[in-house]
């Protein structure tokens, strides 16, 4: 007998992750299908990246038309796509300009550069320190490693590189005391993603902001998770009323194909000069083609009003369980990026999901991360919340 897929993968690939439970051939819409022909809802979307389904019409059009015409000519040249692409961003952040690149973790990795080029320039070499937040997540490049405040990512990498600085999410006391003389810049995600779906007290980013006004110290901010319509507004941000120095993208940047960003506004803009950083395959008209097919759904009249109440009714559904399960005890996020705490593990969940044809995930120990494609449905959302209510009254 031919060995499996599982098994092939097993003899070539590294033990980056956990061994695979399915093998995936093919999807479309909200379902997966794996190699035996089983159907399963995908309410993962890639980890926070397939924000339209999968293989949507318009962006598979946009990548086919585009594969035809030029896939890949390098930085050294422009081209239109990439062009259109970076006006459709920056209308949406006044003042920005754009620098792309292919992930969230070398958009980050753009950021720490700039704001540490743009201090040195204007204050000297001893203004550096970046402070992050404990318990968010920024990247597995060492920049990005070395900013996210979660110890289990550091553990056998270090020494880690200098210069940063860590408070606890959402205490503006202790932003207050890290922001100092020789502090270039705070990076924060505006919802931490992968720290359990961590919403801020209302009006943390304001204050933030001030205090980096205050201190001559930039404010970057990490969409990577929530950036484009997945908390119901273009930008995270955009809730708490401000407009960051620097803002990195990816994720559902590139509906499905490798895509990255960093955008900076005022004098951050205009920090770096040719060969100061640069990508060999950053933006690709292929990548920005499929993009701006995604970025022209979700930007249509009343495409974001939807997005709100589809999250709304899946969280208020979320909100009952939590209710009435022992199991679960809070419900956390906004739009279409939510979470469920547990007072039990949260990998059993994952795996009967799984087996009752779901794709979801544990995103820390006892939590639950939500990230569905948009386009899902009231009753889809429904149907899974069902089969979620039974699971976890079996472990009540």
């Amino acid at each position: 007998m031919a060995p499996s897929w599982l098994e092939r993968a097993g003899q070539v690939f590294l033990s980056n992750y956990y061994p695979a439970q399915v093998t995936l051939v093919r999807g479309e819409g909200c379902r997966v299908y794996d190699d035996a022909g089983r159907e399963y809802v995908d309410l993962l979307g890639g980890i926070v990246v397939n924000s339209l389904g999968h293989c949507h019409p318009a962006v598979v059009e946009a990548i086919r038309e585009q594969c035809a015409t030029l896939m890949h000519i390098s930085n050294l040249y422009q081209h239109p796509v990439q062009v259109r692409l970076a006006e459709r961003l920056t209308e949406h952040f006044p003042g920005g300009r754009v620098f792309f690149c292919n992930s969230g973790a070398e958009a980050n990795e753009a950021a720490l550069k700039l704001v540490r080029k743009y201090a040195h320039e204007r204050f000297g070499a001893e203004r550096h320190v970046v402070v992050s937040a404990l318990n968010s997540f920024h990247g597995r490049t060492m920049g990005a490693l070395t900013a996210t405040g979660q110890t289990q990512y550091h553990e056998g990498f270090e020494p880690l590189l200098p210069g940063f600085r860590y408070v606890p999410f959402g205490d503006l006391e202790a932003m207050e005391e890290a922001v100092t003389t020789d502090t270039c810049a705070v990076l924060l995600e505006p919802i931490q993603g992968e720290g359990g779906v961590v919403v801020p007290p209302d009006g943390y980013l304001r204050e933030v902001a001030r205090i980096c006004r205050d201190r001559k110290a930039l404010l970057v901010l990490d969409e990577v998770q929530t950036g484009l319509g997945r908390t119901g507004t273009v930008f995270a941000h955009q809730f708490d009323g401000v407009v960051p120095d620097v803002m990195t993208l990816s994720k559902s940047l590139g509906a499905g194909l490798p895509l990255g960003a960093m955008l900076a506004r005022g004098e951050a803009a205009e920090t770096f000069q040719p060969g100061n950083h640069a990508t060999t395959f950053g933006g690709t008209p292929v990548a920005c083609a499929a993009s701006l097919a995604l970025l022209e759904t979700i930007l249509a009249d009343g495409f974001l009003d939807k997005v709100r109440d589809l999250g709304g009714f899946f969280r208020k559904g979320l909100d009952k369980i939590a209710g009435r399960r022992r199991v679960a005890s809070s419900v956390r996020g906004r739009g279409m990026l939510l979470a469920l705490e547990l007072s039990v593990e949260a990998a059993p969940v994952v795996e009967a999901a799984l087996s009752r044809g779901y794709l979801i995930n544990a995103v820390q120990k006892q939590v639950l991360r939500f990230a569905p494609p948009f386009i899902l449905t009231e009753e889809e959302a429904a149907d899974f919340l069902g089969v979620l209510d039974e699971i976890l009254a079996e472990l009540d």
